[in-house]
């Protein structure tokens, strides 16, 4: 992968981390036009390297709410901090189990599948339509809508399935204030997302072998920079209810990438 295709993609999955349309399924399309032919593992590499630098993007935006729950946490008591922490433990845990028992079925298909892609990307429209249409709340996310969140959060694992479009959907769906639910979403992916990298580097799951380390630095400042802003932009659209938007986005890319597919099979 040579330094544009690093910045193309690195982009890609910055701006497409936050905004409801599948960072994974944008990844393999780019992957895919611009002829990345790399083995499962060797693709995983790279996203995980640009998911590092969407986290710490996220981190940054969410600075003073990640001070302030720290704040809270320090004193040790059973405060709004504390049960948001606690929340986010109890959606981490679909995740952290699908992440566990089908690593390798989960990999595999990050080689490449348009098709998949192009299902899962009208799955993520079909969502992000019935979420644009619930009603405005003020409910704060629960202990068991949290779990709920969870699992669509490890179903979002799927390349075409938006991980913000699905775990901000569902978390609306079940009444949550929209603003609250994209706090709760951008948040929960912080710790799997180091918990995966720390995980890989430990198990030597990561190989350092044959790579293009100034694309994958490159790729990383990219990815950082256009977090920052689709974060950003993220939590405004959503306080504005612009999600069907992106909804007819996906569909029309979704079908892009089923024709791509069946055209090149």
């Amino acid at each position: 992968m040579d330094i544009i295709d690093a910045i193309i993609l690195g982009i890609i999955q910055g701006l497409t981390e936050f905004l409801p349309v599948s960072s994974s399924g944008h990844l393999e399309l780019g992957k895919a036009i611009l002829g990345d032919n790399s083995v499962p593992e060797e693709s995983l590499l790279f996203t995980v390297v640009l998911h590092f630098a969407t986290a710490l993007s996220t981190i940054v935006v969410f600075r003073k709410d990640i001070l302030e729950i720290i704040k809270g946490i320090l004193k040790f008591e059973w405060n709004d901090d504390m049960q948001f922490l606690a929340k986010i433990v109890v959606s981490m845990l679909p995740a952290v189990i699908v992440g566990l028992f089908f690593e390798a079925q989960l990999e595999a298909l990050f080689g490449g599948n348009i098709l998949l892609v192009g299902c899962m990307l009208i799955i993520t429209a079909l969502l992000l339509f019935l979420a644009d249409k619930a009603k405005d709340t003020n409910k704060k996310v629960t202990f068991s809508n949290a779990f709920v969140i969870g699992i669509s959060q490890a179903i979002a694992m799927l390349p075409g399935i938006s991980r913000s479009g699905a775990t901000i959907s569902t978390s609306v769906l079940l009444g949550n204030d929209k603003t609250k639910a994209a706090r709760f979403s951008f948040l929960m992916v912080v710790p799997l997302i180091f918990g995966k990298i720390a995980k890989d580097v430990l198990s030597g799951d990561i190989s350092t072998e044959s790579q293009n380390f100034t694309a994958l630095s490159i790729g990383f400042i990219a990815a950082f920079v256009a977090g920052l802003f689709a974060c950003t932009w993220m939590i405004a659209l959503v306080k504005k209810s612009k999600l069907s938007y992106f909804a007819i986005y996906c569909v029309i890319v979704g079908i892009i990438a089923i024709g791509f597919a069946l055209n090149n099979n």
